[in-house]
């Protein structure tokens, strides 16, 4: 899951290069430019939710776990 995560933090960060390197090119801010906003976008949504999916998981592992008591 941790992979997946990761992946799309690469994803996110080459669109960002992309979206410099149109910038640099043009020295405007062009449609393609739009384009890659909204992929960006996209992305920073997909990396929200497999965030929330693992804290998620985490979470149901750290309840299940059995709650040991020592008695006096």
């Amino acid at each position: 899951m941790q992979t997946h995560v990761q992946s799309l933090y690469k994803q996110k960060r080459g669109l960002e290069l992309e979206w410099e390197l149109h910038y640099n090119e043009q020295g405007k801010y062009t449609l393609d430019m739009v384009k890659i906003d909204d992929k960006i976008k996209r992305v920073i949504s997909h990396i929200k939710l497999a965030e929330a999916k693992e804290a998620h998981l985490s979470n149901k592992i750290e309840e299940a776990a059995p709650e040991v008591s020592v008695a006096t």
